[in-house]
């Protein structure tokens, strides 16, 4: 460790690695009973009750001081007020990451396909956007405009008809800070509607609707352990884009980048919260040294220095692996939510990368600017579930109907196969309803 205990080192050699890192990566997603409880309770008050239930709970949990849900929307005409109220500078840093994410994600879209047989039949793809989407936008320790573009931009994108945004903000939108600068972004990334509302209860209002909010086909977007645990039970009555867990960086270096630049990298992912994970991997011991020195040194002038150092104790590492091939092992077992990739030919190291949500290749990649304006969706798979989830895309707003057209020649030429496999499975009228496409053989009307 360092000399002030910031940040665990581990030895892939060491014989006792795997348990060490297992601990480590323990990001079991473990519900308490009593906040499922809780959850539960809340979605079925919303469920019932619908806007008093929602009023009651923003007067508990976000100062709420008003009456109505009504007065929790804020309208179109205030997200262009605060656009418009912004200092030039920050409102072209928006629209320029609305236009980066935007061109990405353009690249994203699934058109609609069909191909014909020589009989005549038509098979394919019918591809149609979602028609009502909600977006939850995370707040409490900070908060993030960045994700409403990221979420509500590609759903535009894929051609949703309505994007609801829900925020757990108790800044007004006439007021000035993080609050309007939220709303500002619902305006660049063409929000339809937004409730300054979090938690499960906003949750439960988009996926069962209420008197004013309306019921949405799919949530999106992540937030603390009440929302992630509502979003979970909710599954089903509507659609999610995955389960969120704290934010993750893994680094992988060869030991020939600024060691600064990866401390600061670290502390990127470490200041989102006491759960994030930020590990950094090397071949190069005495680069690991260099870094743990640069923690020491730069943690004090950090504003958040003490989520920070909370997250690095308990969750970050400096790893050693003794060749490129360790150093991917280890990195695929993580399956991290962000890797950079900070070496020499980063391309040379990709193909060996099975599991990350997103890949930054190069010395001149941090994650941060994935975070605001390279592009790519930063609503990303975590606690390694980007074994088998991907990133938030424009396929996440879309939906896919098989297309099946079959000409007289082509449903003579299926219908003996599908019969003889109805016929074994026991199922009469599926045998015969295809069975009497077949010129020749018997209809009921005979």
């Amino acid at each position: 460790m360092t000399d002030n205990m910031v940040i665990k080192r581990l030895d892939a050699g060491q014989a006792d690695f795997t348990r060490a890192l297992d601990a480590l990566l323990d990001r079991r997603m473990i519900e308490d009973p009593q906040t499922s409880k809780t959850v539960a309770d809340i979605l079925l008050d919303v469920r019932t009750r619908g806007d008093a239930a929602v009023v009651d709970y923003s007067r508990r949990f976000d100062r709420f001081a008003g009456n109505t849900v009504s007065e929790l929307e804020v309208s179109k005409a205030q997200m262009q007020a605060s656009l418009d109220s912004l200092d030039q500078e920050l409102a072209d840093a928006l629209h320029t990451a609305a236009d980066r994410i935007r061109s990405y994600h353009e690249r994203q879209v699934q058109p609609s396909w069909q191909y014909e047989e020589e009989d005549g039949s038509v098979y394919g793809q019918y591809v149609v956007a979602l028609e009502r989407v909600g977006i939850y936008v995370p707040g409490g320790k900070a908060n993030y405009p960045s994700s409403v573009l990221m979420n509500a931009i590609p759903a535009r994108v894929a051609g949703v008809d309505e994007v609801i945004a829900v925020v757990p903000t108790p800044y007004g939108a006439d007021a000035g800070g993080e609050g309007r600068l939220i709303f500002a972004a619902a305006a660049v990334a063409g929000v339809d509607r937004l409730f300054t509302i979090g938690g499960a209860q906003a949750i439960a209002a988009l996926a069962f609707g209420t008197e004013t909010i309306p019921r949405v086909d799919k949530i999106t977007g992540p937030g603390n352990v009440y929302v992630t645990a509502a979003k979970k039970q909710v599954f089903g009555e509507v659609g999610i884009d995955m389960i969120a867990g704290p934010s993750e960086l893994t680094v992988i270096c060869d030991g020939n980048t600024d060691p600064d630049w990866i401390a600061m990298d670290l502390f990127s992912q470490a200041e989102h919260d006491e759960q994030a994970q930020s590990i950094l991997i090397s071949t190069d011991r005495a680069f690991l040294d260099k870094v743990a020195a640069s923690i020491d040194r730069l943690l004090p002038g950090m504003e958040r220095r003490d989520i920070i150092r909370t997250s690095m104790q308990n969750r970050g590492a400096l790893i050693y692996a003794p060749d490129q091939d360790a150093a991917m092992k280890i990195c695929n077992q993580i399956a991290p939510e962000h890797l950079e990739l900070s070496v020499a030919e980063p391309e040379q190291w990709l193909p060996k990368v099975r599991h990350a949500g997103a890949i930054f290749l190069g010395r001149y990649t941090p994650e941060a600017l994935g975070d605001y304006c390279a592009g790519p969706c930063h609503v990303l798979p975590t606690s390694g579930t980007a074994r088998f989830f991907s990133p938030l895309g424009v396929y996440d707003f879309q939906k896919r109907s098989s297309i099946i057209n079959c000409s007289a020649a082509g449903a003579a030429r299926l219908a003996p196969v599908a019969e003889k496999l109805a016929q074994n499975e026991h199922l009469q009228a599926h045998a015969l309803s295809a069975a009497w496409r077949i010129p020749g053989r018997k209809s009921g009307r005979e």
